[in-house]
């Protein structure tokens, strides 16, 4: 079970001009879901790293997911398509000792599937919030979620972390979580 003081969130890569080459899917919707997962993050205190791939080509990441983050969120630049080839990353991961990772990002049949793949090859209990996950192409997407599984890498969606990190209707936040997702 996912559990909000075991979690570390990672955001794989949700920078400018990957989220505007997105095709047959609604942008500003996309922006908004990822605002949810980082006010979630932010009001429940997630430990949270961010990666960006090559930023100097493809933007920073999105102020909807920048903006929203607790103050401790961590950034990284990364040229590998796995976050933990990145030796800076991995060893954040290991010292924020959590064993579970919820990820999310672009694209999902490259950076996230490999991060995921990775880590869960590390020892990690790993979630991927598949409606957040994202590629170009949608066939794409439906691959990964499915090889994911396989790996016995859970695949759930937005609300379903949420109310995992929640726990309850007793959590102080949850009128504060609830209300992102209405």
């Amino acid at each position: 079970m996912l559990n909000k003081d075991n979690s570390l969130l990672l955001v794989i890569d949700v920078q400018e001009k990957l989220v505007n080459m997105l095709k047959n899917v609604d942008i500003e919707k996309i922006k908004n879901d990822f605002s949810k997962i980082s006010k979630a993050a932010n009001l429940l205190d997630i430990k949270t790293i961010v990666t960006e791939q090559y930023p100097k080509g493809l933007g920073q990441t999105i102020n909807e997911v920048k903006d929203n983050l607790p103050n401790s969120a961590l950034f990284f630049e990364k040229t590998t398509f796995s976050a933990l080839k990145e030796n800076e990353i991995l060893e954040e991961i290991k010292k924020a000792n959590k064993k579970q990772v919820v990820l999310f990002g672009i694209e999902s049949h490259i950076c996230v599937f490999q991060t995921a793949l990775e880590l869960k090859e590390k020892g990690y209990e790993v979630f991927v919030v598949s409606d957040l996950s994202y590629s170009r192409n949608n066939q794409e997407k439906d691959l990964v979620m499915k090889n994911l599984r396989h790996k016995d890498i859970m695949t759930l969606s937005l609300e379903m972390i949420l109310f995992m990190w929640l726990e309850g209707a007793k959590n102080p936040n949850f009128k504060e979580v609830q209300a992102l997702i209405k």
